[in-house]
């Protein structure tokens, strides 16, 4: 992470105020556990001396609640749970500022807006709703709220304050090359005499994000000369993780107040001296990646409902690396292996699964396919009869491990993980029903290259502890394979992962075209023709496929919006 020195500066522009960031983990939609958990940490900051605590951006509601905006009932239960937050609030001394979803002003076209309230001496002093609403890569919320046609400085406790509701602050004209917007809300409250400024957020995390956030907060503080205090969520809600990173700098632009990443926190930053806490855990590169996916999958599986997991443990490293990911996420009594062995599995596949499941401590389940395999085989052989084996064969295979996989989950309860990379995603080297069944696919944004990486990231965090990494040596370094033909390699149908994923990143994540990606990486432009035609012709395998954890600029998911059904080709 990209870092300023920690120096005080002086006070002389600053405000005067004691300001607690509150990073929480909410859940969308749960009213009630979202206002004591605020409640809670309101009453943490005022033993830490905090003259204000402020929560991240809809801390109320969860964010993003789509739909449920939609829903008279949850507006009027939202307008409820704040009014207790402040009745609750109004023996505490400090002033709290809490993100929500607000009903927009009457005959507007969209009926809610987002919202922030400050609440002091348990009433609601001050109301700001949110000017610029993002419509881009995972964001949808003009399609949800009105926007503010104008915001106003709020006093607290004797300090004109700037209050920013995350993308009003994302518009600095100094710092965007081309802008979103024509408006600057900070710039217009600041010219409002604004003495601090207070940005709450819900900035999804993707690689890179939290460098780009600290930039743009950095910019503002240098330009405007005001100390700028930025409480950021954490947690996982669906497809999207957030961080959590939340932060205070100076008028300098000088990082002085830094919150863990991927934990609830409360920091405290004092606007007069410049100074904060320091809880930097100091996550980045692959370690970051894998809290995000540990983070993400513990509050799906969570907040979903369920309490344990099934992973399908094939000896190969993709479902080698879930499998620990889930025992960090729930806790190995919650995870089961289930190897399927079918007619085409390697001895040495099944020893490496079963070694695996014995290092990390879950329990272990062989469920082998072949009779069912046979079975299925004689029950089409009249229809199959004058056709040669195809990947028909291979697929049936996959789709009896997903046929076991959800009978077990059916049973007991339990989330089945899937296991497909992003890599294999992309170019639809994946089997629908069988390999893509499950509740969740955990490393769907993670290419190949990068798995190897993770998993050897797996084995450290065991090897820090002084114990053996779980994922065998073996697992990491054969050949990848599906083993669904005698002596099959990924390479039969793919070029090496790394080529592939060279490619495959220039096409989605940046939009370069076949010839464009064939001259930057030297490669035959029939070769890049080739994946990029995969790639658009599995728009509907991928559009089936379980919700996955986003973890880069540019996710299969929410994010990416294609057609199923189109005749563009590159």
């Amino acid at each position: 992470m990209s870092r300023w020195d920690k120096v005080p500066c002086s006070a002389d522009t600053m405000g005067r105020m004691r300001i607690a960031l509150a990073q929480i983990n909410n859940t969308v939609g749960d009213l009630d556990g979202n206002s004591a958990k605020i409640l809670d940490f309101a009453r943490k900051a005022e033993r830490a001396g905090a003259d204000v605590v402020a929560f991240p951006e809809l801390a109320l509601t969860g964010y993003p609640p789509r739909d449920l905006v939609e829903k008279h009932s949850f507006l009027d239960r939202t307008a409820c749970a704040l009014r207790r937050i402040a009745a609750e609030s109004s023996h505490l001394n400090l002033a709290l500022i809490v993100g929500y979803v607000a009903r927009s002003p009457e005959n507007s076209a969209i009926r809610a807006q987002n919202a922030a309230a400050v609440i002091e001496n348990g009433q609601i002093i001050f109301d700001q709703r949110k000017m610029l609403l993002p419509t881009y890569d995972v964001f949808d919320e003009a399609r949800y709220f009105q926007p503010a046609a104008s915001q106003s400085i709020c006093y607290l406790r004797g300090e004109r304050v700037a209050l920013a509701i995350c993308e009003d602050f994302w518009n600095d004209k100094q710092f965007w090359e081309r802008r979103r917007y024509s408006r600057d809300p900070i710039e217009e409250l600041v010219r409002q005499g604004a003495g601090v400024i207070i940005s709450i957020n819900a900035s999804p995390w993707n690689i890179g994000k939290r460098e780009l956030r600290q930039a743009i907060f950095h910019s503002h503080a240098k330009r405007f000369g005001l100390p700028v205090a930025c409480v950021q969520m954490v947690g996982g809600n669906d497809q999207l993780v957030f961080d959590g990173t939340s932060f205070a700098m100076t008028g300098r632009g000088e990082l002085a107040a830094t919150a863990k990443s991927f934990a609830e926190d409360l920091i405290i930053f004092d606007s007069v001296s410049g100074t904060g806490d320091d809880h930097d855990n100091h996550l980045a590169g692959d370690e970051a990646v894998f809290e995000a996916l540990v983070l993400g999958t513990r509050d799906y599986i969570r907040k979903c409902g369920f309490h344990s997991v099934l992973v399908g443990l094939s000896g190969g490293i993709d479902s080698a690396l879930v499998a620990a990911i889930a025992v960090e996420a729930v806790g190995k009594e919650n995870v089961t292996g289930i190897g399927m062995p079918g007619p085409y599995s390697s001895e040495h596949s099944l020893r490496d699964a079963e070694v695996l499941a014995r290092n990390l401590g879950i329990r272990f389940e062989v469920v082998p396919i072949n009779c069912g395999y046979n079975a299925m085989i004689r029950t089409l052989e009249p229809l199959f009869a004058g056709f040669n084996q195809d990947t028909t064969e291979e697929n049936l295979q996959s789709r009896l491990r997903g046929v076991t996989l959800m009978s077990l989950s059916n049973k007991f309860g339990s989330l089945v993980l899937t296991t497909g990379n992003k890599s294999e995603i992309a170019v639809g080297y994946c089997t629908l029903y069988g390999d893509m069944c499950g509740g969740l696919a955990v490393i769907s944004d993670v290419p190949k290259t990068r798995v190897y990486r993770l998993a050897r990231c797996a084995n450290a965090r065991y090897e820090a502890q002084g114990l053996a990494g779980p994922i065998p040596e073996s697992t990491l370094t054969k050949p990848p394979s599906a083993e669904l033909r005698p002596d099959q390699k990924d390479t039969d149908t793919l070029p090496e992962y790394d080529v592939l994923d060279a490619i495959l990143e220039a096409y989605i994540e940046r939009y370069e075209s076949v010839p464009e990606i064939a001259a930057e990486a030297r490669l035959p432009e029939q070769l890049v023709r080739d994946i990029v035609r995969k790639v658009d012709r599995n728009e509907y395998k991928r559009q089936q496929a379980a919700p996955g954890l986003r973890i880069s600029p540019k996710a299969f998911g929410v994010g990416r919006r294609f057609p199923i059904a189109h005749r563009f080709t590159e």
